[in-house]
């Protein structure tokens, strides 16, 4: 559920880029920072669902977190332009981003649950190989 999430996140990123890619001279777009997050929302899915290790976790969880942080951060906040990244207020909730933003969101939250719980399993399988030795 955590790589579908990302997925979602990623297609809507790739959907909406083309809209976005005027910039300013010197400075990045946001299409092409929709480009980059969707790429990382990507290979983070990829990595969740071919390793399922805490670490594929952790990194979807920064991934989702830090992409949830910045649509809700730059629809309520009026940040200006930080050196080559542009200013992106946007206060309108539009399908789309709403739909970014819930999957970032629920891809967060599921992240996380997949750090406790491969935690846990590698925690349990740890005692139980050191209950064994002791036996011996």
């Amino acid at each position: 559920m955590t790589a579908l999430a990302l997925f979602i996140d990623a297609g809507v990123h790739l959907s909406l880029a083309p809209g976005y890619q005027n910039a300013q001279p010197g400075t990045v777009s946001q299409g092409t920072l929709f480009l980059l997050e969707a790429t990382v929302a990507l290979v983070a899915g990829a990595y969740v669902l071919v390793r399922g290790s805490r670490t594929a976790y952790a990194v979807a969880l920064v991934v989702a977190l830090s992409a949830f942080a910045a649509v809700v951060l730059y629809a309520y906040v009026d940040i200006p332009a930080i050196g080559p990244i542009p200013a992106m207020y946007d206060p309108v909730w539009f399908f789309s981003k709403i739909l970014s933003a819930v999957a970032e969101g629920a891809g967060a939250l599921l992240a996380l649950a997949g750090v406790v719980r491969a935690g846990r399993r590698t925690h349990d399988a740890g005692a139980g190989r050191g209950a064994r030795r002791r036996r011996r």
